[in-house]
């Protein structure tokens, strides 16, 4: 198992969250969005996010998330200047199904070792202060892990320090 051990967010910034993801997939096409924050040892607490199609305005053209590398050299821009750390990305699926498509198994948006993949159900039309029904998937050097509960891996809190 990575070192990563926990994920933090605030209940507000994943309310947030939610909502916008809903509000840009208009219950029709995926979207998604990385969490910005920081790392501390072994754990990392989101502050912020970004959406793909703000980094990419072509991001969700095809109905699926394909981001660019101009995307990715816009991320690493807010990233630098914001003195945040990528700690996870989250994207829509339809339906309830949470597992990693082979799209998404194929192309990681963040490859490295311990790196945490949301997958939220029903275009983000779901509740908005719980994990319920959320995919939680860790990139391993030797492929993805599903963690079966949600909170082994990310906790929602209402402050997060």
């Amino acid at each position: 198992m990575s070192d990563l051990a926990h994920l933090s967010i605030s209940r507000w910034l994943w309310r947030r969250l939610i909502g916008e993801l809903h509000r840009r997939g208009q219950s029709h096409r995926e979207t998604g969005a990385f969490l910005l924050g920081v790392r501390q040892g072994s754990r990392a607490r989101a502050r912020d996010f970004i959406c793909y199609d703000d980094l990419d305005p072509n991001a969700l053209d095809k109905g699926y998330v394909t981001l660019h590398s101009r995307g990715l050299k816009a991320l690493w821009a807010q990233c630098r200047a914001r003195h945040f750390d990528v700690v996870a990305d989250v994207h829509t699926h339809p339906g309830l199904d949470t597992r990693q498509s082979d799209l998404d198994k194929r192309h990681p948006m963040i490859p490295v070792d311990g790196h945490i993949a949301l997958i939220v159900p029903n275009f983000a039309n779901t509740t908005r202060w719980q994990l319920d029904g959320v995919g939680v998937h860790e990139y391993q050097e030797t492929g993805w892990l599903q963690h079966a509960a949600p909170q082994s891996r990310v906790q929602l809190n209402w402050w997060v320090l």
